[in-house]
């Protein structure tokens, strides 16, 4: 199995300069490479403390220069916030930089936020996204942009320095919602998967994915990549103390970036499947959306660590795991040591574990009624 790592960048509470967070992440980033990851990803957001990459491939870039063979993810570029001409441009030079170690990641955005920042109408992300999907993708295959849609019009122009080898295999995106999963089979892309919602609902959206994207392409889709947020410790009872505290706390963050109980998701235009978690926090609450992300994520002793993951496995056959390690205001000492007793602890038995496997599917994880999520 792939085993990566993303520093996101959060200064919860502000407790600490954004000056200081940028050291201490990117500490946290220098360690991948020598510890073993085979993958360093961050994220982009804008505007709060959620979190301070406002540019993954700036970021990205940063990290190929600093590193021989890590790959390098974007997790994810928001395409509605970008012109695709100039995403292209970046992604090609960074491919070129880097020698083609690029994971490109893309995603849609659910942050009103974000979207009213950019002076952006949020109800038309998913339409945004699909023609810069289109074009960034067919433009990336070809070397040249070009795309006449409802929203984007690219007359013929080539991207300079030329892609000089495919993304196809090495592009995923961020898809919670049901109606996404579709569009990233019609894209042709594989699935970046945050465990952030009932197992049962991720397998059934898999599986019509995967069908669905056989269909259109002729082959079957990429397995996908999990991501989770991660705490390890050799005591299980300090590993839960210390996840309720920090995972629960980034979960609050969540809450607090994307409004999901706010007024606007209720009947804004392309996030149908978000009111319906507008409704269920009305009736649960924050404090029980907090726990149910908790208990989601990946914490405990080595052993239940690497247990959970291959659960997630047995569910998602996901192909690699990408742990957070830094988040909620951790301190910059604790993250570092979690980091490393994941990579002394874990790391070695998942990268030997044989991924593309059949699965065996005795034992399932959980299934559960309550689900908030992030896109």
């Amino acid at each position: 199995m792939h085993v990566g790592m993303a520093v996101v960048f959060q200064n919860t509470g502000r407790k600490v300069s954004d000056r200081q967070i940028y050291l201490n992440e990117l500490a946290l980033a220098d360690m991948a490479e020598p510890l073993g990851f085979e993958s360093i990803w961050s994220v982009e957001h804008h505007f709060t403390d959620y979190t301070m990459c406002p540019d993954v491939v700036q970021f990205l870039s940063y990290m190929a220069g600093r590193t021989r063979n890590l790959r390098l993810g974007s997790m994810v570029v928001v395409l509605p916030w970008h012109d695709p001409m100039r995403v292209a441009e970046q992604i090609s030079m960074l491919d070129h930089l880097s020698g083609g170690r690029m994971i490109l990641g893309l995603g849609r955005g659910a942050g009103k936020v974000e979207f009213d920042g950019f002076r952006l109408d949020m109800g038309d992300s998913r339409e945004l996204f699909v023609e810069y999907g289109e074009a960034l993708l067919k433009g990336l295959e070809s070397g040249v942009m070009d795309y006449q849609g409802k929203h984007y019009r690219q007359p013929p122009a080539a991207i300079r320095p030329a892609p000089f080898k495919s993304f196809r295999g090495r592009t995923y995106a961020a898809a919670v919602s049901p109606e996404s999963s579709r569009i990233m089979a019609r894209l042709g892309v594989g699935l970046l998967i945050i465990p952030q919602k009932p197992w049962r609902e991720v397998e059934k959206e898999l599986t019509e994915y995967n069908a669905l994207y056989r269909e259109i392409n002729g082959t079957d889709a990429p397995q996908p990549i999990s991501a989770g947020w991660t705490f390890v410790d050799e005591s299980a009872e300090r590993a839960r103390e210390m996840a309720v505290k920090y995972i629960g706390g980034y979960y609050r963050t969540v809450l607090d970036h994307y409004q999901f109980a706010g007024e606007h998701m209720k009947n804004q235009r392309g996030y149908e499947y978000y009111a319906k978690m507008n409704e269920k926090l009305a009736v649960y609450g924050d404090q029980k959306a907090i726990e149910f992300f908790a208990d989601l994520q990946v914490y405990g002793t080595p052993e239940q660590v690497y247990e959970k993951i291959m659960a997630i496995h047995r569910q998602t056959r996901n192909c690699g795991y990408v742990g957070v390690f830094s988040y909620a205001g951790m301190p910059h000492e604790e993250a570092a040591r979690n980091v490393r007793l994941f990579a002394n602890t874990v790391m070695p038995e998942l990268k030997t574990f044989d991924a593309g496997a059949p699965i065996d599917r005795a034992r399932l994880l959980p299934d559960a009624r309550f689900a908030i999520a992030a896109e």
